[in-house]
């Protein structure tokens, strides 16, 4: 069942990626006002890190299980896993932007100098890069897959860029855990 036109899919992935990061760079940076959001209690905000952790987790367990099961030749379990990934990852940064929006952009590191300059940076640029990289992708390759019935997808360029697409989000996700634990476990 087609539920996005065939020729928008490259548009349509170009105007999402073009807004999602808007929205993320404009959290990031302290852009938007928190008077744009319901107030939460200290302990929610407290809260949402370790949630976001359990639910990068929850993603790549997801994830695994979708590629596996392509790889098997079941579709249907994939297309579950997958969306279900896509819906954590929606959750994942719907709760992110909420907190920076709230808290007036990201926190301060609380370890000491050299970790951050050699560790903590290096791990937060590459996690940023990937899921920066990622978002095009993942819009893409769900565009495609609404846009065409199963069978034609094999003619398209879903799986080749929905494997550099899943790659790419289980090490960002696995890295956004190492930054979680580096700022709100070991230090």
């Amino acid at each position: 069942m087609e539920y996005v036109p065939r020729e928008r899919v490259r548009l349509l992935t170009g105007v999402l990626s073009v807004v999602s990061l808007a929205v993320v760079f404009a959290a990031a940076g302290g852009r938007i006002p928190s008077s744009s959001v319901p107030a939460a209690p200290e302990w929610v905000l407290e809260t949402i890190p370790l949630v976001n952790a359990l639910i990068s987790a929850a993603a790549i367990g997801t994830i695994t299980v979708g590629w596996r099961a392509i790889r098997r030749g079941d579709i249907e379990r994939h297309r579950v896993a997958m969306v279900t990934s896509f819906g954590l990852f929606v959750s994942f940064l719907a709760l992110y932007l909420y907190r920076l929006t709230v808290t007036g952009g990201p926190q301060p590191f609380p370890g000491p100098d050299s970790v951050y300059q050699f560790v903590y940076l290096p791990l937060l640029a590459i996690h940023i890069l990937l899921a920066i990289v990622c978002i095009p992708l993942l819009y893409y390759v769900l565009l495609l897959a609404l846009s065409r019935p199963i069978a034609e997808l094999r003619k398209t360029a879903h799986a080749r860029v929905g494997r550099i697409a899943a790659a790419l989000w289980l090490i960002s996700f696995s890295l956004g855990i190492v930054v979680f634990v580096l700022l709100h476990v070991v230090y």
